[in-house]
């Protein structure tokens, strides 16, 4: 009687393992869950980000957004702490929301401080009082973006 596997029942097994393999990443798609999470997290920062604004515009009582670095922009400028950026962070951290949230994928967005970050999300005011926040590094085609 002989003991082990033949070469040929080792390369039935093989290929078996690889046509598996790759019906589970057709299916699954792990990439796509993943860019599909991201864009998930995204939005859910923008909720974050605005429902803070919101707080701060209602405990205002005047119904502007109270802020040392002025009100909301009226071109789309990225929410950060440095020049030329929208330095939004003191306005709402830790008052209205505890840590300043940052895109999860681009690799330039952080959050120290609130002198010392880069949300890698933009904001802009509309001339009826509409704030939109955007979040433009979005994936798998589908912008993220919230208006109130």
């Amino acid at each position: 009687m002989r003991r082990g596997l033949t070469l040929i029942e080792i390369v039935i097994v093989v290929a078996l393992l690889a046509v598996l393999t790759g019906v589970y990443f057709l299916i699954a798609n792990p990439a796509g869950q993943l860019a599909s999470a991201r864009n998930n997290r995204r939005t859910i920062d923008l909720q974050n980000i605005m429902l803070a604004i919101k707080t701060n515009i209602a405990d205002q009582g005047n119904g502007q957004f109270g802020c040392p670095s002025g009100a909301v922009p009226t071109s789309t400028k990225n929410m950060g702490s440095a020049s030329g950026s929208y330095n939004i962070a003191p306005c709402i951290v830790p008052t209205y929301i505890a840590v300043m949230p940052f895109d999860p994928s681009a690799s330039s967005s952080y959050y120290n401080s609130p002198s010392d970050y880069n949300t890698g999300y933009s904001i802009i005011i509309n001339a009826s009082g509409s704030i939109t926040l955007i979040a433009p590094r979005f994936e798998l085609g589908r912008p993220v973006t919230l208006t109130r």
